[in-house]
């Protein structure tokens, strides 16, 4: 398992694909121009016009050639994943994993802070070599080649890759969205493994063991009455269900959509970008034109929007079980930033610090009155200050 050099090239032909797909879209009506029944057609409209008319994949491309991007195959699967070695005294090794609808790129501004951080600033005593890779499905971590992947078997893969195929004796892990889950793995069943862990979201490791995974925590209000109640329970159905609803029970059949317009996957991404960032209804207040592009690229030029909400189904069908009957279950060192979207005040936080340390060896927590689920892209000088607090004492 020898890790290669890998550059990013996408041929012009695909490019000219895409660009001619978005000029032959066939848009829909849409009766009002708001949000309430989905993405409208006229930001998309605007925004697809940027993207035929004004961005450009190739500036983006180049930035993500400045890192050193490798490929490698491990248990038959290919992974990408960026390496970049620490500047300072002692570096510690730190992989960290993103989430959906995030890909790698959603961390380029924490990855030179951290591995670098007296050039921004900072300690270099706080330096990591810092490992992004892309989830097998995602992105360049493709083609997949087999069914079953998901948040421990990638655990499993990033295990192998930090000593493996990198050489380290031991590591740290961050993570959030699926990017958690997995580092969370990574804290229960290689605690001997890890010199820390830090999350940006606290997720129980059973959480799609109800009945009806696809109800997150399996908790359903069938019985509200109450108007105003009853809305609530749609908005938040609307968030957070309606996707994972489609992506366990059909991932397949949505992806024929998706892998034939470009307009459909940017409409299905783009609403969820926005729903789970702290934007308040503006989705470019956290993400330009140009970086929602590029993330809706680089789902469509490496073909993987099926092979990544696959990995939802492989969550819900395939049944997690623990390695282990220690308490806390998750024995590592472990790092807690909890942001607005998951504890709005820092008295939820602290409860919710409380609730996290019934499963977790918690070592450090943090409260940020802002930030959303994509918090390494929304507030990148949060996550990187709360790395560098988790791993300072655990040197």
């Amino acid at each position: 398992m020898k890790a290669k050099p890998f550059k990013i090239e996408i041929p012009d032909a695909q490019l000219d694909d895409v660009k001619q797909r978005l000029k032959l879209t066939n848009w829909p009506d849409d009766l009002t121009d708001d949000w309430l029944y989905g993405v409208p057609a006229s930001y998309l409209r605007e925004l697809v016009d940027y993207w035929i008319n004004s961005y450009d994949w190739k500036i983006h491309e180049q930035q993500m050639n400045t890192f050193k991007n490798y490929m490698v195959e491990i248990e038959g699967n290919p992974i990408h994943f960026i390496h970049e070695r620490g500047k300072g005294p002692d570096p510690i090794p730190l992989i960290l994993s993103h989430g959906w609808p995030w890909t790698f790129w959603d961390l380029n501004e924490v990855i030179r802070p951290l591995s670098d951080p007296a050039a921004y600033g900072g300690n270099p005593e706080d330096a990591f070599d810092v490992i992004v890779p892309s989830l097998p499905g995602f992105a360049f971590s493709s083609p997949m080649k087999e069914k079953g992947m998901n948040f421990w078997r990638t655990a499993d893969i990033w295990e192998k890759l930090m000593t493996e195929v990198l050489g380290y004796k031991k590591f740290g892990a961050q993570g959030g969205d699926w990017g958690a889950l997995v580092t969370t793995q990574l804290g229960h069943k290689y605690a001997d493994r890890l010199i820390g862990i830090h999350l940006t979201n606290t997720i129980p490791l059973t959480l799609f063991h109800g009945e009806r995974p696809w109800i997150l925590g399996d908790k359903a209000p069938w019985d509200i009455s109450d108007e105003t109640k009853r809305k609530t329970v749609i908005e938040q159905a609307k968030t957070r269900q309606g996707h994972v609803m489609a992506h366990i029970l059909d991932p397949q059949t949505l992806s024929y959509a998706m892998h034939d317009s470009p307009v459909g996957l940017c409409a299905w991404i783009l609403e969820r970008r926005r729903n789970w960032s702290d934007c308040a209804g503006d989705v470019e207040k956290k993400f330009s034109k140009d970086h929602l592009i590029t993330t809706m690229m680089l789902y469509w030029l490496t073909n993987t929007f099926v092979t990544s909400v696959r990995y939802y189904a492989e969550a819900a069908w395939n049944r997690w079980s623990p390695s282990h009957n220690q308490i806390p279950i998750v024995q590592a060192p472990t790092g807690i930033s909890f942001f607005k979207d998951s504890a709005e005040t820092a008295q939820a936080a602290e409860q919710a610090r409380s609730t996290a340390a019934k499963s977790f060896n918690l070592h450090y927590s943090n409260f940020w009155p802002s930030g959303g689920h994509f918090s390494p892209k929304e507030e990148p000088q949060a996550v990187i200050e709360d790395i560098r607090a988790t791993f300072r004492e655990l040197r």
